[in-house]
């Protein structure tokens, strides 16, 4: 819990000091996306053998492909909740957390739905954040992974690897490659329709 006090208290001093002070940090936000993957590149590297990576075997697929089905069953349903269109609905839900991609995809078409599918995929990560470390209680942590989507391949897995261990961080890592090379084609192929 104290964990959770943290990243709350990180968030709301990150928004007020943004509100009152907006420094411009050009790409260092990129420079340090690729240290951390870095990072987690060499822990997975001194952590797990090819022997481990055979193991995963039909999980590595299973897993995201249930991710994606799944995020397309939510966005079905939001669109019928909502009563939004269908296509809006499972194009931004097929983004998978992907904020950085899916809102600018999306806003190609509609700045309003591309500025859904940018906060929802970003509300994502940040509730896989908030809650990953509760749902591993009640879920098995491997399938609990499913929660961050594409993001576990890069920013949510240091703390699924925290929470879940380092025997989760090899399926987050596969989870997170397969969703993220996945979502580029199938967010614009359901715009399409």
């Amino acid at each position: 819990m104290r964990f959770l006090a943290y990243v709350l208290a990180s968030l709301i001093a990150g928004m007020a000091v943004g509100h009152f002070y907006a420094p411009d940090f050009g790409n260092l936000y990129e420079v340090m996306l690729y240290l951390l993957i870095l990072i987690i590149g060499i822990d997975l590297g001194g952590s797990f053998r090819l022997g481990e990576i055979k193991k995963l075997g039909k999980l590595a697929v299973k897993l995201p492909l249930g991710t994606l089905i799944g995020s397309l069953i939510g966005g079905l349903v939001a669109s019928l909740l909502l009563g939004i269109e269908l296509k809006w609905g499972l194009a931004v839900s097929a983004g998978c957390g992907w904020y950085s991609l899916t809102g600018p995809l999306i806003g190609q078409y509609s700045a309003v739905y591309g500025t859904l599918g940018f906060l929802a995929n970003l509300m994502r990560e940040i509730l896989t954040v908030l809650f990953y470390p509760l749902a591993i209680k009640r879920l098995p942590k491997e399938l609990a992974v499913s929660m961050g989507g594409a993001t576990t391949m890069d920013t949510t897995l240091p703390l699924l690897t925290k929470f879940g261990g380092s025997e989760v961080a090899l399926i987050a890592f596969v989870h997170g490659f397969v969703l993220t090379a996945l979502v580029p084609f199938v967010v614009p192929f359901i715009l399409q329709l």
